[in-house]
């Protein structure tokens, strides 16, 4: 916590701002370790060049940011208060009445607390605080990976808990509160996103709505699914066929195969991230379903299930080393059903790790 924010605080002072208001769920929990869903309470964090910085929080969680081991100054208001006069004070009392340049999340600051902001700084310009937090989580450490790794053995283990339970005539919902029922026995508290459990035509849905659609014999089943541990998550998709699998649905589920598998193979440093989104588009529209795989290869992944960087086809970036990210190709055909394979990868010195393990070879469950 104390490198990450001397890091920003360098930044800080070489690009000569005042100060940043990082506000976002995600990087205050980065930052300072304390997670916290304030809903429409203020949070955040205060951050200076050359002086300590001060979180600003709803009152009843000052006890669990302490918690968290936040050692500064601790701004807890309470629902009559108006936290922006107290914040008002906390920078006077460090001698900050002016403000030519201030960073702040410009994607998810609301236009009512940047008013705030300018309120305060009539003269002030605002700049973008999100490329360089984006940079600072972009290589994850041990502490991390650790943590990485064991969230996605419990998203395989959720995967193999909804197999499991496939039985003639059960619902998606029925086997998706298994899924998490079995879980939360284990600790988890939250999942990474709304968990998914497709059967049959709604397979071919890419982000489809799980409902009391009944499992049929030589359905396709689609799970996707993470966990939130420790304030990171992982994500997996998995495909399996119930009973029985036709010709159409083994022909699309191999070459998703095939694309995730040699996609897989070209992840390693200095790789252009825009080319694994290339490999896999090539071989599915080679294939001839190129009109079926609408979205990119895959997204980064840590404090959020979809963070920096977006792995579509035009991102110039290189892969580097500490990376994680997912590789998730799929083809959807509507009224017969979709596959999609996905993993969480991380970059290693001289090639990945693929995080999630649970097997990618054709299951038909019988």
């Amino acid at each position: 916590m104390e490198q990450r924010l001397e890091q920003f605080s360098k930044w800080l002072q070489e690009t000569e701002q005042t100060l940043a208001f990082v506000h976002s769920s995600a990087n205050v929990f980065y930052l300072s370790n304390f997670n916290c869903e304030p809903h429409e309470r203020l949070l955040g964090i205060f951050i200076f060049p050359d002086h300590e910085p001060f979180l600003v929080c709803p009152g009843m969680e000052v006890s669990q940011a302490r918690d968290a081991g936040w050692n500064y100054e601790i701004i807890g208001h309470g629902d009559a208060d108006d936290p922006w006069k107290m914040i008002q004070s906390a920078l006077t009392d460090r001698g900050i009445t002016k403000a030519d340049h201030v960073a702040i999340e410009k994607e998810t600051l609301s236009y009512a607390r940047a008013e705030q902001i300018m309120n305060m700084f009539p003269s002030v310009s605002l700049h973008s605080a999100e490329d360089k937090l984006h940079q600072l989580r972009l290589i994850k450490d041990e502490k991390e990976l650790a943590i990485l790794r064991k969230a996605a053995e419990l998203a395989d283990f959720g995967v193999e808990t909804g197999v499991n339970a496939l039985r003639e005539g059960c619902t998606e919902m029925e086997v998706l509160a298994t899924i998490e029922y079995e879980l939360k026995k284990k600790g988890i508290r939250e999942m990474s996103f709304s968990t998914m459990v497709l059967f049959g035509e709604k397979s071919g849905q890419p982000h489809g709505n799980p409902g009391n659609r009944k499992l049929k014999k030589g359905d396709l089943v689609l799970f996707d699914l993470g966990v939130v541990l420790d304030g990171y998550c992982s994500d997996i998709t998995r495909t399996v066929a119930f009973q029985e699998v036709n010709d159409k649905q083994k022909e699309i589920y191999d070459i998703v195969l095939k694309a995730q598998l040699e996609t897989l193979e070209l992840s390693k440093p200095g790789i252009r991230l825009g080319d694994l989104d290339k490999k896999a588009r090539d071989i599915i529209t080679n294939a001839g379903y190129g009109d079926f795989f609408p979205h990119r290869i895959g997204h980064g992944i840590g404090v959020d299930v979809h963070e920096y960087p977006s792995m579509s086809e035009n991102n110039d970036n290189l892969l580097k080393e500490g990376m994680t990210y997912t590789i998730e190709p799929g083809v959807y055909l509507p009224d017969v059903g979709g596959v999609r394979i996905e993993d969480d990868i991380l970059v290693t010195s001289d090639g990945y790790e693929t995080l999630t393990k649970f097997p990618k070879e054709l299951q038909i469950i019988r």
